[in-house]
């Protein structure tokens, strides 16, 4: 007779399942009590950078047009400007520098070298504009050799007109200018010279420019004048006129571009 034998019990710590899913591991980096953003919250920053960058896309894009815009009108009225009066700047020209006095002594007590001169200087100012008015401020004129000061000069203020032609004549000079030794001597060496003594006239002051109801600020300009010479006569160095034949005169604006404003 077949005997009915129970199922024996487990004996001891429970059998671990074979198949059993693996138990997920803490991440040691991780902070434990760091909240990751919601995608809710990272969507909103990301429209928010988005809406600025697109903002300043924006901005620049029409800066730069309006640049561009603002560039076109000026390059427009400039060329405007230029075929309804086609400006040009007045003409300066040399008449003539007469030097009635020219003594560079030295002194054997001390060795020093003192420089008179007496010199009559005459200059011719053109405006060969048609609707353009310069006003001249006191115009301040020097004759030189290189760096050194030969005379000083003036002349007063005054308005050329269109089409008009202002002679300028001056009275120059300087009275026992101490020189340098080195300029003293490069000095003796040119009254020596059978080519002449090479001369520039320097004239600086302001103008003024003045279309029909339109004025210019004032301006800084100077006029440089070269290919002047002048050969000493033998002896004493008074009564004899330097030779203007070759001399070319060159106006320097210190300011290239006007500010215009109505009257």
């Amino acid at each position: 007779m077949a005997q009915n034998h129970a199922p024996a019990k487990p004996t001891g710590s429970p059998a671990v399942a074979l198949n059993a899913p693996p138990q997920p591991r803490a991440n040691p980096t991780r902070h434990p009590h760091r909240t990751t953003p919601s995608t809710t919250t990272r969507r909103r920053q990301k429209k928010r950078i988005f809406s600025c960058r697109h903002f300043l896309c924006i901005a620049c894009f029409w800066s730069i047009i309006v640049l561009i815009a603002l560039l076109l009108i000026a390059a427009i009225s400039g060329a405007a400007f230029y075929v309804i009066y086609h400006p040009h700047y007045p003409v300066f020209s040399v008449d003539s520098v007469k030097i009635s006095i020219f003594n560079l002594t030295t002194t054997p007590s001390d060795d020093t070298t003192h420089l008179s001169t007496r010199i009559n200087l005459t200059l011719s100012a053109r405006n060969p504009n048609n609707k353009i008015t310069f006003s001249y401020d006191p115009i301040s004129i020097s004759l030189l050799r290189n760096s050194i000061v030969l005379a000083n000069g003036s002349f007063s203020n005054f308005t050329a007109s269109p089409g008009s032609i202002q002679v300028i004549h001056t009275k120059m000079g300087v009275d026992s200018e101490i020189l340098d030794g080195e300029f003293a001597r490069s000095l003796a060496s040119d009254l020596k010279n059978n080519k002449g003594m090479p001369m520039e006239i320097h004239a600086d002051t302001m103008v003024g420019v003045k279309v029909e109801k339109l004025k210019m600020n004032k301006v800084g300009i100077r006029v440089a004048c070269g290919g002047i010479r002048w050969r000493a006569p033998r002896g004493r160095y008074v009564n004899s006129t330097a030779s203007t034949d070759t001399a070319k005169c060159k106006v320097d604006m210190r300011i290239k571009i006007f500010r215009l404003f109505s009257l």
